[in-house]
């Protein structure tokens, strides 16, 4: 199956045509689903990936009051961790917020600067909208702090925003989609070798962008909502957050 895990509302969406052939609601889906036990439950795995007592410089949070109503506004940058103990990898995204499309990415066995670097050329050269003012939003992990990352942000004429706080929900929407990623297509299982990883993460994230529906683009996919701009992206708010946005994919 293409998305092996999806959720019930995304899968109910796909198989809207089918299922009203057979005279088939969304509850009653959700009935059927549940007693055949094959609703997911999702799991919760932590591993830290951020260092952010470094001397490099840190900036400020742009987007905490921003509207994001266009594609290639803002995009949301990460590293995840993937693979197992004996064999680590290190999967680093940038996505954009507005359409929830990854952008670039890298897979490497490391922790260095690079692979960022390297998800930040992929990026920049899948843009479609150039000439529109771009920010960049991260944790203040030392590789997006560092002289490398930071030039090349510069030369790219991407602006740098940072979360202020260690609190997740500051990045919420690259938090959001490394759950898809590890909870929907289970990236974080899997035991290979790095070149063979790197085919894996390829192939989920097309799938991922061209097929994978999001409550937030009102059911359209990733590639779908990147190619305009008509539509508000639907958002909730964060209780308790210091009024922070989350977006709901």
């Amino acid at each position: 199956m293409t998305h092996p895990r999806l959720g019930t509302r995304k899968l109910y969406h796909v198989l809207n045509a089918r299922l009203r052939e057979l005279k088939v609601g969304r509850d009653k889906f959700f009935e059927i689903l549940k007693a055949n036990h094959l609703l997911i439950k999702p799991k919760r795995n932590y591993h830290v990936t951020t260092w952010s007592h470094h001397r490099f410089r840190k900036h400020m949070n742009l987007i905490k009051e921003l509207d994001i109503n266009r594609p290639e506004q803002v995009w949301v940058s990460d590293i995840t961790y993937i693979g197992k103990r004996e064999k680590p990898c290190y999967l680093s995204l940038i996505t954009d917020a507005y359409s929830k499309k990854v952008m670039g990415y890298e897979v490497s066995d490391s922790l260095s600067t690079q692979g960022c670097i390297k998800a930040l050329k992929m990026a920049h050269g899948n843009r479609i909208f150039k000439p529109d003012p771009l920010i960049h939003h991260s944790d203040r992990g030392i590789q997006y702090c560092s002289d490398q990352y930071q030039y090349l942000l510069q030369k790219c004429n991407i602006k740098c925003s940072m979360t202020q706080n260690a609190d997740p929900y500051e990045n919420a929407v690259a938090e959001r989609i490394n759950g898809i990623l590890k909870q929907e297509y289970m990236i974080d299982t899997y035991h290979l070798e790095l070149s063979l990883m790197k085919k894996l993460i390829t192939e989920v994230i097309a799938k991922y962008n061209q097929h994978r529906p999001h409550w937030s683009n009102h059911m359209l996919t990733p590639n779908q909502m990147h190619l305009q701009s008509s539509i508000k992206m639907k958002t909730y708010e964060i209780k308790n957050r210091s009024n922070y946005k989350a977006t709901s994919v």
